[in-house]
């Protein structure tokens, strides 16, 4: 029986006679997309399938050409799997950080700032970043109208962190309404005053996420602040 040789093709006459353009247009043919739509495994898988069935039985596609079909394939079904895994991957992060947002609002976290929500009916307890030993430190606490409230006097402090308490009183020793007060901590280097970092606590109010994702914690007397600008978690 008499086998027409013309009917043998290749893939790259079925992409052509599926409308997919290739060629110059494209760097190659597996990169080629039909429709405004990129080639998909199924659309390669069935473009190879089509080759095999109508290739020239007198002149058969070589072999090495069929391995390296099937190794883009191959490729392509890795790189498929590998997208639903990282999909899913993200997913599970997402719920993981949504339920951990849940579970920080109402909770005091500390962060750096000068500003905090103080119930003068208690002790309130905080830090400042001291960035070399030094022979004295204070405190001065101001009210939201920027008037003195109390200067607490720490004396001598080494470099890391100092502690200092706050017992909700003025300088006249009288208790003082609660409210947002500013802390500013300050040292003297080289006789010139120096500004020092202070770490507050803040009640979380409630939690959001940014656009790129990342937890957005609401503070009370402090406004936004990201995750990781959190130093400490507390109760």
């Amino acid at each position: 029986m008499a086998v027409d040789s013309s009917s043998g093709v290749n893939l790259n006459d079925v992409i052509a006679n599926s409308g997919v353009k290739s060629g110059s247009q494209n760097k190659s043919s597996t990169n080629a997309a039909t429709g405004g739509q990129a080639l998909g495994k199924d659309a390669f898988l069935q473009l190879l399938v089509t080759q095999m069935q109508h290739q020239n039985p007198l002149d058969p596609q070589d072999n090495s050409e069929f391995v390296a079909q099937l190794a883009q394939f191959s490729s392509l079904e890795g790189i498929t799997s590998l997208n639903q895994s990282v999909s899913a991957i993200t997913s599970a992060m997402a719920s993981s950080q949504a339920l951990q947002a849940s579970s920080l609002v109402g909770r005091s976290v500390i962060v750096q700032n000068d500003k905090a929500v103080v119930d003068t009916s208690s002790s309130f307890n905080a830090q400042f970043v001291v960035p070399q030993n030094t022979s004295e430190a204070k405190i001065t606490i101001t009210d939201k109208d920027g008037n003195t409230v109390k200067t607490i006097e720490l004396g001598e402090q080494k470099a890391g962190y100092g502690d200092f308490i706050w017992d909700g009183t003025n300088d006249k020793g009288e208790k003082v309404d609660p409210g947002t007060y500013t802390f500013t901590a300050t040292t003297t280097v080289d006789g010139k005053a120096v500004q020092m970092n202070t770490l507050l606590p803040a009640k979380v109010t409630s939690v959001s996420f940014n656009s790129t994702g990342e937890m957005v914690l609401n503070l009370a007397g402090v406004g936004k602040v990201s995750l990781s600008d959190v130093q400490t978690i507390g109760i």
